[in-house]
């Protein structure tokens, strides 16, 4: 199934129980909180439904007689298909500016990470290992967008899951029977959730012994009876107009808490079956993990790009572009984006063979996002300093212009070497929504988040740096002198 923007807004109304604002969402895809984000979504499917989009966006399917799917279910066996599934994520990415964090390649890399490794499965579990494969190629054929929910929430962090004081405050096993498991509890944070078709659920973070019920692993549909979807204040509900706000209004994808209501999950669709060591293993021992993650690195390569241009088009529109100190700040800026551009082609370059598959270099993958947790803070704040009260010295909407003495002032107050008065503050309007607004402040948040903790990402990559290359350079160059030839050895026996 080559999905169509149509089509998937159909899919979404299908009862689903939001909340927002004290009450029920009713139709997600005419609500003021998401309806705009939902279509920007919609123009994502109707890219890769263009033909002339086929070979860029579709693969075909092996064994299935020519069908085709999405690249981002494809499964690269050489480094010139892991190249053109890049190539499919990044101009999918480019629709939205690197905006969308849980766009559907996200999820979809991580399940086909997880297939990738299913002698993993196997080894542990043949039924669970047969559950993960059908569902992937389910979800593949069917062109689904999956979210997922895999942290647990926070509550008191000095205690293990099963020790809250609800024991059902994390989403766990409450009974199980011949016709599967049954879950009670919440799980955070189901990024893009309300736009989404089904949700994957799972625990990456570390569970401890008497944390089993936790330890489980599954996919169900965002309809499915007893889950409810709490959503966070949508920024989209808060930008009525796209020229005051023309990211948050189209590109807020939303986060949401997910409660199980005591939610049905059948045997087919439960992948890991508490199982403490397999809910650590599905990501870490397969390529799932770097496969999600090089996936975000991709979207970011995007993300900097656009977060570049702004910078420079600041510059022009300021008038300060020859400016040696703006000049300097530009400088490094473009270094920063060519850094991010270098590091996936590297995890591309060093790839490799997983059995049959051809996946990204782990350690590559974790020293950038080390790096990017870092720099993303440094990128915003340069943009904020090349604007300056450029940012804030604009019209309070795009009702002032409705006014003929307003625009005037407008007119005059609002100049630009290189663009109108209303130029000026559409561009502008625009970087603020980047790099300062609530939605803005959310990205911060997000980027310097979606991978875990610092302390969890520098953690990933000292456990996949190669230290013994390093250490074994010490030991040749301390191999190669000693005291005994530099000193004579007949004083060394006197002493």
């Amino acid at each position: 199934m080559i999905k169509t923007g149509a089509q998937h807004i159909e899919m979404l109304r299908d009862g689903r129980q939001v909340y927002i604002d004290g009450q029920t969402a009713g139709d997600v895809t005419a609500h003021p909180a998401f309806r705009r984000t939902i279509r920007s979504v919609g123009t994502l499917y109707d890219f890769q439904a263009r033909a002339d989009n086929r070979a860029l966006m579709t693969f075909e399917v092996p064994e299935s007689g020519g069908q085709r799917a999405n690249r981002i279910w494809q499964l690269p066996r050489s480094h010139a298909e892991l190249v053109e599934r890049r190539k499919a994520l990044e101009a999918w990415t480019e629709l939205h500016y690197g905006f969308l964090g849980r766009a559907p390649d996200h999820v979809a890399s991580c399940i086909s990470g997880m297939f990738t490794g299913i002698d993993v499965f196997e080894a542990y579990d043949k039924a669970r290992a047969s559950a993960l494969a059908d569902y992937y190629r389910y979800a593949r054929d069917n062109e689904l967008y999956l979210t997922y929910a895999i942290l647990n929430p926070q509550a008191d962090r000095s205690k293990s899951a099963g020790e809250q004081q609800d024991r059902f405050l994390t989403a766990g096993v409450v009974d199980q029977d011949a016709a599967g498991l049954t879950i009670r509890g919440a799980k955070m944070l189901a990024t893009g959730g309300i736009m989404a078709n089904e949700v994957f659920v799972t625990c990456i973070q570390p569970l401890r012994e008497g944390d089993e019920p936790y330890a489980v692993s599954f996919a169900v549909p965002m309809n499915v009876a007893g889950l409810k979807i709490l959503s966070r204040k949508s920024y989209e509900q808060s930008a009525a107009s796209v020229f005051d706000n023309p990211l948050a209004s189209r590109f807020d994808e939303n986060d949401a808490v997910l409660y199980f209501d005591d939610v049905k999950v059948p045997w087919e669709r439960i992948f890991v079956h508490q199982d403490i060591a397999m809910c650590q293993r599905q990501f870490h021992a397969t390529p799932a993990h770097v496969l999600q993650n090089y996936q975000a690195q991709v979207r970011l390569m995007v993300k900097m790009r656009f977060l570049v241009g702004i910078a420079r088009r600041i510059a022009e529109t300021n008038g300060v572009i020859n400016f040696p100190q703006v000049r300097e700040t530009l400088g490094t800026l473009a270094a920063q984006n060519t850094m991010v551009d270098a590091l996936v082609h590297a995890m591309e370059v060093k790839g490799h063979m997983h059995g049959a598959y051809f996946v990204p270099d782990a350690h590559t993958l974790y020293s950038a996002q080390v790096l990017t947790q870092e720099l993303y803070a440094k990128v915003i704040l340069a943009l904020r300093e090349l604007a300056g009260g450029g940012l804030i010295m604009l019209p309070s909407s795009v009702q002032d212009f409705a006014d003929p003495e307003l625009r005037g002032i407008i007119e005059r107050t609002q100049q630009s070497p290189v663009c109108s008065s209303e130029g000026r503050v559409k561009f502008f309007k625009l970087a603020w929504d980047a790099v300062g607004s609530e939605f803005a402040s959310r990205h911060s948040q997000y980027e310097l988040f979606y991978a875990g903790a610092s302390f969890v990402t520098k953690g990933h990559s000292y456990r996949t740096f190669d230290w013994d290359r390093c250490t074994q350079l010490v030991d040749h160059m301390l191999d190669s002198y000693s005291l005994e030839d530099e000193v004579d050895h007949g004083a060394l026996v006197a002493a």
